[in-house]
């Protein structure tokens, strides 16, 4: 009799069991699971003027580059590296001491011209008394004012070599052409200069104001002219200057050219724009992003950045119909300003946009949405 007992006692523990178990099933959607949950947002307007951002380079607007125009050996350097100079201040002091002997010779020469003068103005004095008396001939006295002119003569290349001599003791103490931030030292003391050619010994620079050279096609250009002249006042051809992607320069400036012709080799024209660089932050020979007004005011669509997708049709952002079915919708962009893209084509405004849950959200299927940023529905109160 155990084993029936043993056998009535294991089908009542099974009976239990699937009593236990019998539960009402859950409601599931398509293909038994519910529809995956995404955040969405709408596109938002925006009112601003459509940019350009085109790469420019930095110039200065005066450059010199300070040679040495007499040779000689550099004594001393009279500035201090990387400061700010004027115009006329001393930078540089060369030996002075042949210098100084050339000028001693030049006075030498013109006093010895001077003394032949005199000897032949007063011979040919004499003999216009003694030629009409037959007591001198006309060839002697024809001799003696050709060698006075000569003396006369003589005299005029002293007077220039003594001048040039002393240009050239000028020339020793080497001063600055312009006003400017000055560079390293491009020779130290004791550097011989200035033989055979004009040695470089540094360059100074104007900043401020400062320029940027740049370039735009031909139908950039004509945008852009378009909207200059539609302005009026002072903000007429206003430009901004980035010199990072998140960092502005703080002062506009103003276009002050385009070159007269379109470069017939890449069919665009050259601008240049000038900004006002008092605190030195702009630096010649950088390159900086030139932003562009090419519109007036409008009225954009912008979407947030991560909503954009690559695809090999071009630029797309996943969208819930109103039926809860995930499209694809293709658009065109502008911009990138402030963590969003301007939209430029393929959204109306009032579209629901998927900016979290893009790796659920397949074309076609079903989800639900929710406003990006809410609480989850399925998350447990409280957040724990």
């Amino acid at each position: 009799m155990k084993p029936l007992r043993i056998g009535v006692l294991w089908l009542s523990i099974g009976l239990v069991l699937a009593g236990c178990s019998e539960e009402p099933a859950p409601k599931a959607g398509a293909g038994g699971m519910p529809p995956a949950q995404v955040e969405v947002v709408t596109p938002q307007t925006l009112m601003q003027q459509e940019t350009l951002v085109l790469p420019g380079r930095l110039q200065a607007v005066r450059s010199a580059e300070v040679r040495a125009r007499v040779e000689g050996i550099v004594e001393r350097r009279l500035y201090k590296e990387g400061g700010e100079v004027k115009a006329g201040e001393s930078l540089f002091q060369i030996d002075p001491k042949v210098l100084q002997a050339n000028v001693q010779s030049a006075k030498a020469t013109l006093m010895r011209a001077q003394a032949d003068a005199r000897i032949a103005e007063q011979t040919s004095e004499r003999l216009k008394a003694l030629v009409p008396q037959k007591a001198a001939s006309q060839q002697d006295l024809d001799t003696a004012l050709a060698n006075l002119a000569r003396a006369k003569a003589d005299i005029e290349a002293a007077k220039a070599a003594l001048s040039r001599a002393e240009i050239d003791l000028g020339y020793a103490k080497v001063t600055a052409p312009i006003s400017g931030r000055i560079g390293r030292a491009l020779v130290t003391e004791g550097a011989l200069v200035g033989k055979g050619s004009a040695t470089p010994l540094a360059v100074i620079e104007q900043m401020d104001p400062i320029w940027v050279n740049f370039a735009l096609s031909s139908t950039q250009y004509a945008q852009l002219r378009s909207v200059v002249d539609a302005q009026a006042g002072q903000e007429a051809g206003k430009i901004q200057l980035k010199l990072t992607e998140k960092e502005a320069y703080a002062s506009l400036g103003k276009l002050l050219f385009t070159d007269p012709s379109v470069d017939a080799t890449t069919g665009s024209v050259g601008l240049r724009a000038e900004f006002s660089n008092a605190e030195r932050r702009l630096l010649p020979g950088q390159f900086v992003s030139v932003v562009l007004p090419i519109s007036g005011d409008k009225s954009f669509l912008t979407v947030p950045q991560k909503a954009v997708q690559a695809s090999p049709q071009g630029q797309i952002v996943m969208t819930v119909t109103a039926e809860g079915k995930v499209a694809p919708r293709p658009i065109k962009t502008g911009a990138l300003m402030n963590g969003a893209w301007v939209v430029l084509s393929g959204l109306q405004g009032d579209e629901q946009i998927i900016v979290n849950g893009l790796q659920k959200a397949r074309p076609g299927s079903s989800v639900t949405a929710v406003p990006a940023g809410s609480q989850p529905a399925n998350a447990p109160a409280g957040g724990k």
